[in-house]
């Protein structure tokens, strides 16, 4: 069933990838969702799943009824959109012999299995590069496929933890936090996307495939590096937790309480910080030098600083104080309900939400790719797959295993 593609993108413009294919080994956030950009960019990937139970995040949800359903799962439907699937087991020698069928024809394997495992099955890059010298080995890891913790499991979770993600997030006086809906397999994800794009534009130029290691707690490290890592040579300061503020930095930096929900200013400049002044009117705690170092006022009395400026924030609604922010070039932001995501005129006018209709979910609508292009548009062109949809389009038609094969390699348990 295909999807509808976003305006002025069609099927007849050559994606960025086209022509690539992808094989995705890969369980449930940042290989999918690796494989997902890289199919929304024109490649073709198809998805090994598990038989029988498939991907992990067909049983994580959210669904839309209080029954767990596998054909149903919000997560699973989302980060595998535009994939082809089909269920195998490369642990069984006859799936790995599958398996290496499979990457006879493709351009990049991508996967996210424990490392002991890929090394156990003779999966790793420097064993099939003998027989796919060309071929582009993604491999995302919680802390990657080499050093003291390579062998170790990981999760969401302990990423955050290991990146520092976690280390500022929450308030002070309660334990750390994990940032939201797994945002740091989803960055790990967006981050091997565009590193195993990098990977095939070298390999135009040197005609071989390569190993791409991605440790995903290495990618939330470096998002944190150009703002914390100068802090602490700098400053010897390695950053905390503040609950609504940054508690780095020159105030203001934090989320504020408004009249219909919350917005978040942080105004570093000192001119930007000045035309905020000007807004507020005559206030007199301008002038009282404990509000002139603007870095104590955020670091060592902060409930305090932003009392002054909360009530000009809870006279004025989200919508009235960005109005007035974009007039005045400060950069504020507001802190939207579902609904209002929804509803927003800047995702409205580059319809980033499209519907696709899956043949056992139904219509759904999905926000579209985080990019946009304007030579090689991306595209939506088929919902998430059901659990073996494309068995016998890449096995018989492709591969050209006979029904009776098929039937001896479900009742084993390797599809």
């Amino acid at each position: 069933m295909t999807g509808v593609a976003l305006p002025s993108e069609t099927n007849a413009v050559p994606g960025a990838l086209d022509g690539v294919r992808v094989i995705e080994w890969g369980s449930f956030v940042s290989a999918p969702w690796c494989g997902r950009l890289l199919a929304d960019m024109g490649a073709e990937v198809i998805k090994l799943e598990p038989p029988g139970q498939g991907d992990a995040s067909r049983r994580s949800g959210p669904f839309p009824s209080p029954a767990p359903d596998p054909e149903r799962s919000g997560l699973f439907l989302y980060v595998n959109i535009n994939k082809q699937g089909i269920t195998l087991d490369p642990s069984q020698a006859a799936g790995r012999e599958i398996l290496e069928r499979l990457l006879d024809s493709a351009d990049v394997f991508l996967e996210n299995q424990p490392v002991s495992l890929t090394r156990e099955l003779g999966l790793e890059y420097e064993a099939l590069k003998e027989r796919h010298p060309r071929l582009i080995v993604t491999s995302l890891s919680p802390y990657g496929r080499s050093g003291p913790y390579q062998d170790y499991r990981g999760y969401d979770l302990t990423v955050n933890a290991a990146s520092g993600l976690s280390f500022g997030t929450g308030h002070p006086h309660r334990e750390p936090l994990t940032t939201p809906l797994y945002q740091a397999n989803f960055l790990a994800g967006a981050g091997a996307a565009f590193a195993t794009t990098v990977a095939l534009l070298a390999r135009d130029f040197t005609g071989r495939g390569q190993l791409v290691d991605v440790a995903e707690s290495q990618v939330g490290g470096v998002l944190l590096s150009g703002y914390h890592l100068p802090t602490f040579i700098y400053r010897g300061v390695a950053g905390w937790r503040a609950g609504n503020r940054m508690h780095l930095g020159l105030f203001p930096n934090c989320v504020l309480p408004c009249k219909d929900g919350y917005i978040c200013i942080d105004a570093p400049q000192l001119e930007q910080y000045q035309r905020f002044l000007a807004l507020l009117g005559d206030q007199a705690w301008f002038q009282e030098p404990r509000y002139r170092d603007r870095r104590a006022m955020s670091e060592q009395y902060p409930d305090e600083a932003e009392a002054l400026i909360a009530p000009w924030f809870m006279q004025r609604t989200k919508q009235e104080i960005l109005q007035i922010c974009v007039e005045h070039r400060i950069p504020c932001v507001p802190v939207r309900t579902f609904d209002e995501v929804l509803e927003e005129p800047q995702l409205e006018s580059r319809s980033y939400f499209h519907t696709l209709d899956h043949p056992e979910a139904g219509p759904w609508q999905y926000p579209g790719p985080p990019f946009r292009y304007s030579a090689t548009p991306c595209r939506i062109i088929r919902p998430a797959p059901t659990l073996g949809q494309h068995n016998d389009e890449v096995l018989v038609h492709e591969l050209g295993l006979t029904g009776e094969r098929l039937a001896v390699l479900s009742r084993e348990g390797v599809i």
